[in-house]
Formats: structure tokens, C-alpha cells, sequence
């Protein structure tokens, strides 16, 4: 008889607990024990403790290589239903042996009716350090269940492959939002509707009376950004600025040359240079940049309350002073092909003619941020590394521990986007110039162009030469923020990967990198996305790459949406006129009569009021309260982590204080761990 003391930690959400009969074996060099019943007077396993078990071997299964935990119906005879289905969240498993240091065994996993699991102690092993057959074999094992239970599917031609699930109701517990999360987010839901619908709004299918009208859904939520917005929408430097610290502060580019289909001359903008200087000039200094929305060109248009939208492929070209002050726009061309219908418009032009040309890229905002650097880039492929994750790295395996915090609730989220937003009928259909399929046709174009250096920021930032525009918070928090993350990486991958050589034989890490290749960037080799990693050099920026998209880069795109969309002529999900074919003839009925209609308007700001805020159960960048990883290293590299994370926002908040518009959606504290909304 061997006697071994068991301690169990239970979760601590809503449900954690459970009523069922828990039991373990223990799996050792010589043997393994029958399922030891985990049992005291009273009732075990509710939410939140930590209890102490004794139990007894019958034999001496030597050293311990696994734990099985088995969850099984509290009466034999239960039908399938409540009862038989009680589930359980095990945080972890400490087990006490005769002779020797205690074991942690790490599950943080919902155990649902009768269930076993098998854990291994914590220390991470990539697969060539396992050394013993039962190890490599419940490797196998454990991949071929997640493989079994997480398929992969094409949701639309095109696009990035996802999970094979139809809604959130069919996902298990392990990807599914808490009861917490869940109920916050419904209770927004209900709250935003019956506001809108109570004020008469939601369902008013006409044209905005007035810009003073709108101001009725400032009553809905403010913020002190939304009220920067509505106070100088209209102003030249806070357009620009937009494309520097707004929702999509990834498409500006310095421009050297003039696209031959731009053709912006120096008298048009000479009372913008000034004396002294020429477009040519300021092309070679460097102090021109261009904003380019060709992808939108003859995208399939959209039909609201019975009628046609139309939408815009401008160009706007911007110029920054040298010697400081703010960005400002040149010149925008509301086409991709020049010509008598297609004039450039310019600060110079009437007021309502410019403001228009204004309005029709900010609607060419919203339809690019939303369909490829929110969508595509910050929710789909983000899905794409959460599901190779979950597919090819073993629970032991460093970087299944390393990466798993930041695959929380994504794939959730996702489903629910496709239920509720993007399927045919819904918001995005209901209410946008481009709908789902105008949505689609933007997917499909940037994966054909998609690049792994626009996933890099560092690389990112250099190919679109805006290293030195200043006043770039996006650029200067990012940095920042890509530079922790990758210190943090690399400490991780030099404890487990002692060589290059290392990288190249570990079959798991090449098999989630060679998945996320071919079924989320469909195997394109222009994309230069690696389907194998050669060094711990690649291995860090990769895992670095996917780290950062699934948090920071996700926050900056998602956490302005509901700042910029609550005055909706700065961002407009839709226009009711075409594109204006001359100028000096717009005046404010014609403007008015452009912007998206009453209802179009409250569907979209209650999605991205929405989508803007984390409804509940937040894990902020650097937070692991899982603690997958017990060795002494890696805890070290995670609180040095959290220690730069947080002097990184102590920065951004000292400089804060010094703009009249902070710029906060890089802040650490304030970014999700995941894409989890």
C-alpha cells in the first residue's frame, strides 16, 4: 500500500462546481491504480475551494508519469440530462507522494458528464524531451481528441478556414463564454435596443431631419473621445489625424510618387505648400503621404429598406508641414480612374463639397476597417492560430502554455459573428452599402494580397515608411508593446529550444505553423507567411506575430469603433447618393440626404457600441491567472513581462496628460489578453 495526498483546486466562475463522483489514477513506470474515489465527509468540489483528499495504492506504480481524473454521475442510474451533465472546471491537481516533491498537474478545463482526462505534471516538454512511451503515446492521444472535436470548415470561398459549428449553443464549455460574460454581453444587448427603440429610432426608416437631429443619440453613451469627435468632426487636422491614432490607423503610407491615377498638380494645392516649395519638392522630402482605398473599387453594392447604396474607392493624399504642426489633407479623388467625372477635391472647394469628399472616405473607412483589419485581420485569423493551437500542441507542450491565454473566447466570438453580424439578414446585410457580400468580395481581395510583414508592426511600419511622422501614438504604443511581447517570447522559446536544430525537429510546433499556413492562409506561398520554421530567431517573431494580433493589434482596431461611429457623419456605414460627379453642387439637404437612413444608423452604433467594450470577465494584456507554466523560468519571464507592460502604460498615461485627445487604445491594462469580443 502506497498513501498519497491529492489537493484539488475547483474554479471559481458560475457552475464550477459539481455535485458527480470525482476519482484518480495515477499512471507510473510500473502500473497504474484503479480510479481512487476523491471523497470526504460533506460536500466536495464546490466553487472556489481548494480540499485535501487521502488515498491508497494498492500497488507501486513506481515513478508517476500521468494522472487520470475520471467525473462520473453521483447516482448510477442518472438519465442523460441535468444530473449526468453537471460539469466541473478543475483549475489543477497537487499530488503528494511517499518520497519526493509534490506534483502540480495543471487541467484548467470544464469536465462535462462522465469524463476522463489525463494530465501531465506541469513542467513544459516539447516532444523530443519525452522520454517514455505512455508520455509520447497520451501526446497522441491528446491531440487525436481535439483534432476529433475541433474541425475545420470553409465558412465562404476565400476566406480563412474556421470552426465547423453552426452556433455558440453547440460549443463546448472549454470555448465557450462564462455565465458571466455571456449575461453581461445579452443584458448590453437588451439595454441598447430598448433605448433606441423607446426613443423611436430603431425602427424609423427615413433620412436624419437634421445634423442637430442626431444629436439625440449622444443621449445613448458618451464618451470623452465621442466627444472630441462630435466637436471636430469637421475640422481638416482631426481628418488626418484619424488615419494616424483612429480605428484604422493602418493604411496611411509615405508617398514618393503620385499614382499615375492621382493626378494632383501644383496649382491645386499651392495654397496648402505655400510659397517656396512644389509637389515635386515636397514628394522627395518625404513630407507627403497617401491614403489609398483602391480595394473598394466595383465592390458589390448593398440595398437598404428597399434602396440601392452606392460606395467609393477614393484616394487622399496628406502633407505634413516640416518643422511640426498637424497632418493635414491635400487632395481627394472619390475614384481609382481620373477624369471630368471623377474632380479632385480640394481644402479650397465650398465647404459642403469638401466636407462631402470628407464623408465618402470615412465611409471608405468604415467599410475597409470593418471587413479586413477588424474582420480578416483581428477576428479571423486570430480564430485561425486558436484553432491550430488547439489542434497540434499538446497541453505540455511550452507553447500550447504559453499561447493558450490568448485563444480565450475567440473562437465564441467568432461563431457568434457569424450568427448575429455577418450571416444574410443580419446587421451587417441590414444595414451597410456593402453588405455581406460587398463584405466578402474585400476578404477575398486582401488575401490575395495579405503579406506576413503587415502582421509584423516593426516590418509593417517600415514598408509603409511612417517611421518618423510624428504624433503616431498606434506606431509609438505598438512598438513598444511588439518589443515586450517579443523580449517575453524569447526567454520563453531560449528555455525550451537550446538550438536552431531544436525548432526543426519538434513535429508539433511545425505541424500548428504548417495548419496555420494552408488552412488559414490557404497554403498562398506569395503571402510569405513560413509553413516551417527553421530558427528560434523565426520561431520568436512568429509567435510574437500571433501573440500580438490576438490582443494589442485587436484592441486598437476594435476599442475606437463606438468613439468614432456615435456622430455618424464621421463615420458612415453607408450612402444613400452616389459619389459626387462634379463640384459646387452639394449643399446640406443634399448632405443629409446622402447619410445612411435613421434605422441603418442605431443598428450599426448599438453592434459597435457592442463590439467596443468587453462585457465582463476581462484578462487584460500580461494577466495569468491559469498558471499552465510551474517551473521557476518561465514564472520569472511572465512577472518581468507584467512589470514592462506595466511601465509601458505608465508612459502612455504620463504622455496622455499632455493631449488633448489621449490616445488610450493601446494602453496595457486596458488591452484583452484575446479576441474575446
Amino acid at each position: 500500500m502506497a498513501e498519497f495526498s491529492v489537493r484539488v483546486s475547483t474554479g471559481d466562475a458560475i457552475g464550477a462546481g459539481t455535485w458527480n463522483k470525482i476519482a484518480v489514477s495515477i499512471v507510473g513506470t510500473r502500473g497504474e491504480t484503479p480510479p481512487l474515489r476523491l471523497d470526504h465527509p460533506g460536500k466536495e468540489f464546490s466553487a472556489g475551494t481548494v480540499e485535501d483528499f487521502q488515498v491508497e495504492s494498492p500497488q507501486d506504480v513506481g515513478p508517476v508519469l500521468l494522472l487520470r481524473v475520471h467525473k462520473a454521475p453521483l447516482l448510477l442510474s442518472a438519465p442523460v440530462g441535468a444530473v449526468a451533465r453537471d460539469a466541473w472546471f478543475c483549475r489543477w491537481i497537487q499530488l503528494s507522494q511517499p518520497r519526493g516533491a509534490p506534483l502540480r498537474f495543471p487541467c484548467y478545463q470544464w469536465l462535462e458528464g462522465a469524463e476522463s482526462l489525463a494530465l501531465r505534471a506541469g513542467a513544459a516538454k516539447v516532444s523530443w524531451a519525452d522520454d517514455h512511451p505512455i508520455l509520447r503515446q497520451q501526446r497522441q492521444e491528446e491531440l487525436q481528441a481535439r483534432q476529433d472535436s475541433y474541425h475545420w470548415k470553409t465558412y465562404s470561398p476565400g476566406w480563412p478556414r474556421c470552426l465547423d459549428e453552426k452556433s455558440v449553443k453547440d460549443l463546448d464549455l472549454n470555448i465557450k463564454y462564462s455565465v458571466k460574460k455571456n449575461s453581461c454581453f445579452y443584458l448590453k444587448v437588451g439595454s441598447a435596443f430598448t433605448e433606441l427603440k423607446l426613443k423611436g429610432l430603431l425602427d424609423r426608416k427615413g433620412l436624419w431631419k437634421s445634423l442637430n437631429e442626431m444629436r439625440m443619440m449622444l443621449n445613448f453613451r458618451m464618451t470623452p473621445a465621442a466627444e472630441y469627435v462630435v466637436k471636430h468632426w469637421q475640422e481638416d487636422a482631426f481628418f488626418a489625424s484619424q488615419f494616424l491614432n483612429g480605428l484604422n490607423p493602418v493604411l496611411i503610407r509615405r508617398c514618393r510618387h503620385l499614382p499615375e491615377n492621382f493626378p494632383v498638380t501644383d496649382d491645386m494645392v499651392a495654397p496648402m505648400l505655400g510659397p517656396g516649395t512644389s509637389l515635386q519638392a515636397e514628394l522627395e522630402r518625404g513630407s507627403l503621404f497617401l491614403v489609398d482605398h483602391g480595394i473598394l473599387s466595383s465592390v458589390h453594392t448593398n440595398v437598404v429598406n428597399g434602396k440601392p447604396q452606392f460606395s467609393a474607392a477614393p484616394m487622399t493624399l496628406l502633407y505634413q508641414r516640416p518643422g511640426g504642426g498637424p497632418l493635414l489633407p491635400l487632395a481627394i479623388q472619390l475614384s481609382q480612374s481620373p477624369g471630368p467625372d471623377s474632380p479632385i477635391f480640394l481644402p479650397s472647394d465650398n465647404k459642403w463639397d469638401w466636407l462631402l469628399a470628407k464623408t465618402w472616405v470615412r465611409n471608405a473607412e468604415f467599410s475597409v476597417h470593418e471587413a479586413v483589419t477588424h474582420l480578416l485581420h483581428a477576428h479571423l485569423l486570430p480564430e485561425v492560430f486558436t484553432m491550430a493551437t488547439l489542434r497540434q500542441l499538446p497541453q505540455c507542450h511550452p507553447l500550447f502554455k504559453l499561447l493558450i491565454p490568448h485563444t480565450r473566447y475567440t473562437l465564441h466570438i467568432n461563431t457568434l459573428a457569424r450568427e448575429l453580424l455577418i450571416a444574410p439578414g443580419q446587421v451587417v446585410d441590414r444595414s451597410t452599402g456593402i453588405g455581406v457580400r460587398g463584405f466578402s468580395e474585400l476578404i477575398q481581395r486582401n488575401m490575395q494580397q495579405l503579406s506576413y510583414s503587415v502582421l509584423c508592426l516593426p516590418e509593417d511600419i517600415r514598408a509603409r515608411g511612417v517611421e518618423d511622422i510624428p504624433n503616431y501614438y498606434y506606431r509609438d504604443d505598438g512598438l513598444k508593446i511588439w518589443g515586450a511581447v517579443e523580449s517575453f517570447v524569447s526567454e520563453i522559446i531560449h528555455i525550451y529550444y537550446p538550438s536552431d536544430t531544436a525548432v526543426q525537429d519538434d513535429p508539433e510546433l511545425q505541424a500548428w505553423v504548417r495548419e496555420i499556413f494552408s488552412e488559414g492562409f490557404l497554403g498562398r506561398k506569395s503571402s510569405g507567411v513560413p509553413s516551417a520554421l527553421e530558427t528560434r530567431e523565426a520561431l520568436v517573431q512568429y509567435v510574437t506575430m500571433v501573440i500580438f494580433n490576438s490582443s494589442a493589434k485587436h484592441y486598437a482596431v476594435s476599442a475606437g469603433q463606438f468613439d468614432s461611429c456615435i456622430w455618424m457623419p464621421n463615420l458612415p456605414p453607408t450612402m444613400q447618393l452616389p459619389p459626387p460627379t462634379s463640384k459646387g453642387q452639394t449643399r446640406p439637404e443634399g448632405f443629409l440626404a446622402t447619410l445612411p437612413p435613421v434605422n441603418a444608423t442605431c443598428d450599426i452604433i448599438i453592434a459597435l457600441w457592442l463590439l467596443s467594450q468587453e462585457p465582463g470577465d476581462r484578462r487584460p494584456l500580461g494577466t495569468y491567472p491559469d498558471e499552465h507554466f510551474t517551473e521557476e523560468a518561465p514564472r520569472r519571464s511572465i512577472a518581468a513581462f507584467q512589470n514592462r507592460l506595466a511601465q509601458i502604460s505608465r508612459e502612455i498615461r504620463e504622455r496622455n496628460q499632455g493631449l488633448e485627445l489621449p490616445y488610450t487604445y493601446l494602453d496595457p491594462p486596458l488591452i484583452e489578453n484575446s479576441v474575446s469580443i
